[in-house]
């Protein structure tokens, strides 16, 4: 086993970090900051940071074909145009639920776009249950709606055979698996394949390493977990100095370095003084496996 290392590269000092991509080809980490409602590009070589603010919580982005990249904002999927700062407005879900907004998203090997909703928490992990959905945006921009009574619709991500989906609705407390058509876009049979332990806490966002393993960040837990989703035992376990992991993706040189959002919302002041770093962009290197790059929205 190589050496593990964590390092937190940047300060940000999000109130909730989420959602972080590997865009290779500016050599950057995208991430989103859902209640700072802003869209953040780290650049891993000149240390730099960018910002776009948008007029409600962002709370996913994604590359996209050819160019820009989309986002998920309050209850829409849009397309965020860099340069001019701008989000278009693409589809808008939840029409009947004032109190809801997208949470995270990611996109399927096909080009579309999956994310899910909740309602607003009132604090952490606190809120109305059963408000949630699941959606997809195709590339022809339609949106199908998959299930709802989703309490917080969390990580996702796809088999390296693009034969099973992976989701989490984070309060259940497990991650999941869905039979999954590539041509369609279909789920069906759905499964738990891994449930949280205890001090493992709750489970958030999630990444598929190039070996087929599951990555989770586990919110309030300070940790990533490794898990085989054939076997549903946990391989291994990565603490951070830090509580509030969110979310975890794979980018750098050849996507072996981890990289690990995390929120400072809900932490009281001594907590904060514990943990400066709250709220940062956390790399992990030495985990001896690869990730996969991410896929882009073909619409």
């Amino acid at each position: 086993m190589s050496s593990i290392k964590i390092e937190c590269v940047l300060r940000e000092n999000c109130r909730c970090g989420e959602s972080p991509v590997w865009e290779e080809a500016a050599n950057s980490l995208l991430f989103v900051d859902i209640p700072a409602k802003k869209v953040c590009r780290w650049d891993s070589l000149s240390k730099s940071v960018q910002h776009v603010t948008v007029d409600a919580p962002i709370s996913s982005v994604a590359l996209r074909q050819g160019r820009g990249y989309v986002a998920t904002i309050g209850t829409k999927f849009c397309a965020l145009n860099w340069e001019d700062q701008s989000a278009v407005a693409l589809a808008t879900v939840d029409k009947d639920k004032k109190n809801n907004r997208f949470n995270d998203g990611k996109v399927d090997p096909a080009g579309r776009y999956f994310a899910g909703t909740m309602a607003e928490e009132t604090a952490p992990a606190v809120l109305e249950r059963h408000q949630g959905s699941l959606y997809s945006l195709f590339p022809d921009g339609h949106v199908e709606k998959y299930f709802d009574q989703v309490d917080i619709s969390n990580g996702l991500d796809w088999s390296l055979d693009h034969k099973i989906f992976y989701y989490i609705d984070s309060l259940s407390y497990s991650v999941d698996a869905f039979d999954y058509d590539l041509q369609t876009g279909k789920i069906s049979n759905r499964r738990s394949v891994y449930k949280l332990e205890k001090e493992e806490q709750i489970p958030d966002g999630m990444c598929i390493d190039t070996e087929g393993k599951l990555w989770v960040a586990c919110y309030n837990g300070g940790r990533v977990i490794r898990l085989d989703p054939e076997t549903g035992k946990r391989l291994q376990t990565v603490k951070l100095p830090v509580d509030k992991t969110t979310s975890c993706c794979f980018g750098g040189k050849d996507y072996s370095e981890m990289y690990v959002t995390c929120a400072r919302d809900g932490m009281d002041p001594e907590s904060l003084l514990k943990q400066p770093e709250a709220g940062g962009i956390f790399k992990i290197t030495g985990l001896g496996v690869k990730g996969i790059p991410p896929y882009p929205y073909a619409g």
